[in-house]
């Protein structure tokens, strides 16, 4: 069988890997071929489009990039045309996939989709375009099978893949995350895009002063040039820096700073009371706010249903409020509380195995209907 993956960021990269890796352990000669990052490419996947060319975030770069965009989508469907894959697996990537899903569906080909765009949280029209163009949503949030049923769509929850990897992850023998640190972690987690580091990082470091018996520890993206955290955190010379180690970093971290998106998450499985973060440019965060329509931005309380790691936003993340909400998750009051409802978390995430159940049910459908 051949295969198409379109992942366009890094968490896609992350979760294709794992799909990548149970479709090839089902069947040795499947060949998979699309857009991610390094992990799928170590997992056998063929990479025609790197994620690292692929961010962009806010207005004003979509605008200034609105030619690389088309060229894009033109390379896209010139690329899976001459690739004719059997099936094409859409990650996460919303913006992007839904627009390919639609013309994918039109040519011909059979469309299936892992990690659901977050319809349910902004334009719920979208809705008809996963019905009327993706053959089978796999969903990672167990809210949102009930949620397309209500809208007449049959959606498969396959659990949260997030589960397998951390969980290896702490199974993994510890790994150094550069000199002897004697103090507690503080993990900082600015994000994946170049936009949103510049935004947050310099906040994150701000409050470093306040907090001399612990270290500050920043995790660098693999897409994005290290130089850039060099840039930003050479004012401040006992701010630590790692790369590709930020599984490690959690692992051994005491508290954290994050960056709104899947990282609120992988750090809550690891256990670390957390701080979230976000901040963009004022135009662009006015259109998001007319879209969303649920009351948290972090995949954490949304899962919950509630407010359990606090949200400092736009104006809110400033160096007084970071402080204040950092010490708060020092106290070991707050600290249990928070652990106690990671527990609840964990659970209503599921069980193990989402991408092989998600392997699974493709396979099955292919075969169903040749």
């Amino acid at each position: 069988m051949k295969y198409y993956f379109i992942a366009g960021e890094a968490s896609g990269d992350l979760h294709g890997s794992r799909l990548a890796s149970a479709l090839k352990a089902e069947d040795s000669n499947a060949e998979i071929r699309g857009w991610g990052g390094d992990l799928m490419q170590q997992e056998g996947v063929q990479i025609v489009k790197h994620i690292r060319e692929l961010a962009i975030m806010g207005v004003v770069q979509v605008l200034l990039k609105l030619p690389q965009i088309f060229r894009n989508f033109s390379f896209c469907h010139r690329d899976i045309l001459e690739f004719k894959p059997d099936a094409i697996v859409l990650i996460d990537y919303s913006g992007f996939n839904l627009r390919i899903a639609k013309w994918a569906s039109k040519k011909g080909f059979r469309v299936f989709y892992f990690i659901s765009p977050q319809v349910w949280a902004t334009r719920a029209g979208r809705v008809e375009k996963v019905k009327k163009y993706v053959e089978r949503m796999f969903c990672i949030l167990p809210f949102e099978k009930d949620f397309y049923a209500k809208c007449g769509y049959n959606a498969d929850y396959v659990g949260h893949p997030l589960i397998d990897t951390v969980d290896h992850a702490k199974q993994v023998k510890a790994v150094s995350i550069g000199s002897e640190i004697s103090k507690p972690i503080i993990a900082l987690l600015p994000g994946s895009r170049k936009q949103e580091i510049k935004a947050i990082l310099k906040t994150m470091i701000s409050i470093v002063p306040y907090f001399p018996d612990y270290q500050f520890v920043v995790a660098a993206a693999p897409s994005v040039s290290i130089d850039l955290y060099h840039s930003l955190i050479k004012a401040e010379h006992s701010v630590l820096l790692i790369e590709n180690k930020t599984y490690p970093l959690l692992n051994s971290a005491h508290a954290a700073l994050v960056t709104s998106g899947t990282a609120t998450l992988e750090t809550a499985l690891f256990g670390v009371p957390q701080v979230v973060c976000y901040k963009t440019g004022p135009l662009f965060y006015w259109i998001v706010r007319q879209i969303i329509k649920i009351p948290f931005i972090s995949l954490v309380n949304i899962v919950m249903g509630k407010k359990i790691v606090a949200e400092l936003i736009q104006k809110d993340l400033n160096k007084e409020r970071l402080k204040v909400e950092l010490e708060k998750i020092l106290n070991s009051t707050v600290r249990t509380e928070m652990f106690e409802n990671y527990t609840e978390l964990r659970k209503k995430l599921g069980e193990k195995g989402a991408a092989k159940r998600t392997e699974r049910l493709i396979v099955e459908a292919l075969h169903a209907n040749k």
